[in-house]
């Protein structure tokens, strides 16, 4: 990757707690806009990086399936980072829970509509999980309909970060991908896609105060239609930037927990000469360090130096 001395600064905190700028992408003319510029992506000399897209599809190969009346579990490609769930029974409210030998659970809700192949990453990386259904029987009561451990060994601990899942949906045909293809054409390194990605994104995509009041538990993201509407909340801010980056072969991660006292989404990206870049990043050709351009726009430098500090304000609990 050359990075010579030049400066690039990138949020990796993709999910706005609070407004960014950008057009509301909500009416004519703000399609108009956004389509402009997408024919303006690829006019100019390609780049030295490769920018075909290569989006990795989940299988459910039935070579080591655990059953019951209840689900229906594919587990034959967990050495690639994921589990494909089939909900098979009749409650209306189900949940899923995977609990990893770092004995974080992540709980999930299933899909109750005709049962289809729900697709779960194992964020735990290697070693045993415990993988748990249940029930909703009354109020918020659940009854556990099937459980197993599995043992996992992952063949790259990349691997899950680069696959599709419930949280982060995409296929070739994604709105997402295509544009990710078209804003990687310049770029000589992934460090260039990246900015690319981020860039637009703020261009065009701005925060939807309305949804995050009345946003329900169990939420999950659309890529495409944040891309339509050019709304979104911190979720769908992080799953639109994760499905880009992975369908350009850069791991992604979707990563939940607080930013001070609010719930907040981000990202974090493996870049391959640095590693994981974790959170709110400056890299001004040298040395990276944190900052967080969003509270940026809105807060006062000293205060915004005192929030940053050393990252301990940023409290990581899931990542997807």
């Amino acid at each position: 990757m050359r990075m010579g001395s030049r400066v690039l600064a990138i949020m990796i905190t993709v999910a706005l707690c609070i407004c960014t700028a950008g057009c509301s992408g909500s009416d004519d003319k703000a399609r108009a806009m956004r389509d402009a510029d997408r024919a303006m992506l690829t006019q100019g000399e390609r780049g030295a990086r490769d920018n075909r897209s290569e989006c990795l599809m989940p299988m459910a190969e039935g070579v080591e399936v655990y059953e019951n009346e209840y689900v229906f579990i594919d587990a034959s490609n967990k050495s690639r980072g994921y589990l494909i769930v089939h909900y098979t029974g009749e409650s209306q409210k189900v949940k899923l829970q995977l609990t990893g030998s770092n004995e974080i659970t992540y709980t999930y809700g299933l899909a109750v509509d005709g049962g289809k192949n729900e697709v779960f990453p194992l964020s735990s990386g290697s070693g045993s999980y415990m993988v748990n259904v249940y029930e909703n029987i009354q109020q918020n009561q659940y009854a556990a309909v099937f459980s197993t451990e599995l043992k996992v060994e992952l063949e790259n601990e990349l691997l899950p970060y680069l696959y599709p899942n419930q949280y982060v949906t995409f296929d070739e045909g994604s709105e997402a991908v295509a544009l990710a293809r078209d804003l990687a054409w310049s770029a000589d390194d992934d460090l260039q896609v990246i900015s690319s990605v981020y860039n637009y994104i703020i261009g065009h995509v701005t925060y939807d105060n309305k949804k995050a009041e009345t946003v329900q538990s169990g939420y999950l993201p659309d890529i495409d239609e944040t891309l339509e509407t050019g709304t979104g909340i911190c979720l769908d801010y992080a799953a639109l930037m994760t499905a880009m980056l992975r369908s350009q072969r850069i791991p992604t991660r979707v990563e939940v927990g607080y930013a001070g006292t609010a719930y907040h989404a981000w990202i974090s990206v493996f870049i391959e000469e640095v590693g994981w870049v974790n959170g709110m990043i400056e890299f001004d050709g040298h040395d990276w360090s944190l900052m967080d351009p969003t509270f940026a726009s809105t807060t006062d430098a000293d205060k915004l130096k005192d929030f940053i500090g050393d990252g301990e304000n940023y409290n990581l609990k899931y990542v997807y």
